[in-house]
């Protein structure tokens, strides 16, 4: 068997089938889900980034002044033997359009840009796939993005160039994804927007591949610095870089077909005196593509582990969610309302499941009476330390109110305003704090009931908007109530009169104890007086 026959076979065995794989995966949406492994095709405006592509996919893309790629472009090729004939096959939305002639492809793709992004400029982030089935082209999948613009013209987005840099950040920061960042030959590429783009979100290169273009356009004596930059002396790569030369304008002008277009990039490379050394190994749309191929290949082989990790934990979380959406609504009308019934009484045990504290919980979690419990012991805490904060600071302040406010009283005896007053403060400083235990508390159980109506409703959309409405109702009416009654609780609190023992207690249980401290035998409030 030949080389060029073995490495087909390669292919064929090895190659294609993986791509395949991350391609069928990619055309059933899951890129949205899962971080898929992709090479994309980032570059400032002009620098070469359709032609590459199109002396890669061997078929005319739209190309021009201004923003050309409006969205994202996935380019699947895939290499077929002699006696295939070129097949296309474009794709965007729920909308399917056979190719069979190549020279179909620009205004296809125009047209779905303009279905997709509007008839403007402005660009969109739905993805049109562009399939290739030729014996001409590499087994290969990209994925094009608009050029980087600086400034917006007049039919542009005023913030287009964000726009734009959002749309490449959303697809280059993912590890998954290989940056193909072309920059023309005959421009300083320290000043390249796209490679910088690229160096944000790979720091050292790992997954970066450089393309220059434009290698004719370079000025003289200058040559040795583009051979620099690719040999990766100037910016280093991990992946380095390559050099390609593909159709000018003349060349669509006089109508330089593809084929014609390579042979001419070769002799160009054979017969330039500094750019020959790069031939062999780093320069040439063949040679690219090749290289694109395997750098594809390892780095879906490098992700495939990670990828399938992925795939069984997004399949062992979507098995979990459809068990707790149980069967799903049956068609005949008793059994519908059967059905419905059923739910109901469900979801009505559940709560009052947690109505007597005997709902179940899993570790670490409480049951409801458990949480609302602790906030109890949060308002107890504040009212003993209110309590001590009162005791040991109300003589003194007793004594500086009397001396501020003494009326005509005779000695021994306390004016009741001042002791109403005092007393009054202490108890409006605990009412907020009980109204913020009654909204704690409330929250809990809101988050409770929202749990269990999820939990029982979350297939049935209207079902659980409805449960919501009437439950979240009345729990508010529940609220207004008790915050109702806590309101007229402090209110009557603030009504300084008793006529049981309680007061009367904890008056000589307050002298004594000041007795105690200072060892007197005698002592009250007034005795200085």
């Amino acid at each position: 068997m030949s080389e060029s026959s073995s490495l087909n076979q390669h292919y064929e065995e090895k190659v294609r089938p993986c791509i395949d794989l991350v391609d069928s995966l990619r055309a059933l949406g899951l890129e949205k889900d899962l971080n898929l492994p992709a090479i994309a095709v980032i570059g400032d405006q002009s620098s070469g980034k359709s032609s590459v592509l199109e002396a890669l996919s061997g078929v005319s893309l739209p190309r021009g002044t201004g923003i050309v790629t409006r969205c994202p472009l996935v380019l699947k090729l895939k290499k077929f033997t002699k006696d295939k004939n070129w097949h296309g096959l474009l794709s965007y939305k729920d909308q399917i359009k056979t190719l069979n002639d190549p020279e179909d492809v620009e205004n296809a793709v125009l047209y779905a840009q303009g279905v997709l992004a509007g008839n403007g400029e402005g660009i969109s982030h739905e993805m049109i796939t562009l399939e290739i089935q030729s014996c001409d082209v590499p087994d290969l999948t990209l994925i094009d993005l608009p050029g980087i613009a600086r400034v917006a013209t007049a039919n542009q987005p005023k913030d287009i160039d964000k726009q734009i840099k959002d749309l490449i950040k959303k697809f280059i920061q993912r590890q998954e994804t290989i940056c193909l960042v072309v920059v023309p030959a005959n421009v300083d590429i320290t000043t390249t927007e796209a490679l910088q783009m690229a160096s944000e979100v790979d720091s050292t290169g790992e997954r970066t591949l450089g393309v220059l273009t434009k290698p004719d356009l370079v000025d003289k004596g200058m040559e040795k610095t583009v051979v620099r930059t690719v040999n990766n002396d100037i910016i280093t790569l991990k992946k380095g870089y390559m050099i390609v030369k593909c159709r000018g304008q003349n060349d669509i002008n006089e109508r330089l077909d593809l084929a014609r277009a390579l042979e001419k990039e070769r002799i160009f490379f054979e017969e330039h005196d500094d750019f020959r050394s790069l031939l062999e190994e780093k320069a040439t749309i063949p040679l690219l593509a090749k290289r694109l191929t395997n750098e594809l290949f390892e780095h879906i082989v490098k992700t495939l582990p990670d990828l399938q990790k992925q795939l069984d934990m997004k399949l062992q979380k979507t098995s979990v969610d459809l068990r707790a959406l149980g069967d799903g609504v049956p068609l005949g009308e008793h059994e519908k309302i059967k059905f419905l019934v059923t739910k109901i009484s469900q979801f009505n045990d559940a709560l009052e499941r947690v109505k007597k504290a005997e709902e179940d919980v899993k570790i670490p979690n409480t049951r409801v009476f458990n949480k609302i419990r602790v906030e109890f012991q949060k308002w107890r805490s504040a009212l003993n330390a209110k309590a001590i904060k009162t005791e040991d600071i109300l003589r003194v302040e007793v004594k500086e109110y009397v001396r501020t406010h003494r009326g005509m009283e005779l000695p021994g005896f306390l004016n009741y305003r001042t002791f109403v007053s005092i007393i009054t403060e202490y108890i409006e400083d605990m009412e907020e704090p009980a109204l913020k235990m009654l909204k704690d508390v409330t929250d809990i159980v809101h988050s409770s009931v929202d749990h269990i109506v999820n939990t029982h409703f979350n297939a049935l959309s209207h079902l659980e908007s409805a449960a919501k409405e009437r439950t979240d109702c009345l729990l508010d009416k529940q609220f207004q109530k008790a915050e109702k009654k806590i309101r007229s609780q402090f209110k009557m609190e603030k009504i300084v009169y008793s006529q049981d023992d309680l007061y009367s207690d904890q008056l000589c249980n307050v002298k004594r104890k000041s007795n105690a401290n200072q060892g007197l035998l005698n002592c009250t409030y007034t005795d200085c007086f």
